[in-house]
């Protein structure tokens, strides 16, 4: 049983690291590289957020609220940002 475990993680790892890396190569080769990583960033805080327990007096809601207007934000100055270059 435990052998299967160790595989099983093992295989899990190696698919976040290729992963990580394919999502680290396509947002180097775009252009606002560092505001799309804060876009994957904020994406990935968010969805860490929604799969929390719902017991933190309030917090977890107030600060998924507030990654949630990051997004909308960091997606409006990509956008500007385009508009600009």
């Amino acid at each position: 049983m435990r052998f299967r475990s160790a595989v099983v993680l093992c295989v899990v790892l190696t698919l976040a690291i290729v992963s990580s890396c394919a999502t680290t190569v396509a947002v180097h080769d775009q252009r606002q590289p560092h505001m799309r990583a804060a876009l994957e960033a904020l994406q990935t805080a968010k969805a860490e957020l929604e799969a929390a327990e719902h017991n933190k007096g309030g917090h977890r809601e107030k600060a998924l609220e507030l990654v949630k207007a990051a997004i909308e934000q960091t997606k409006k100055g990509v956008e500007f940002g385009e508009r600009e270059m």
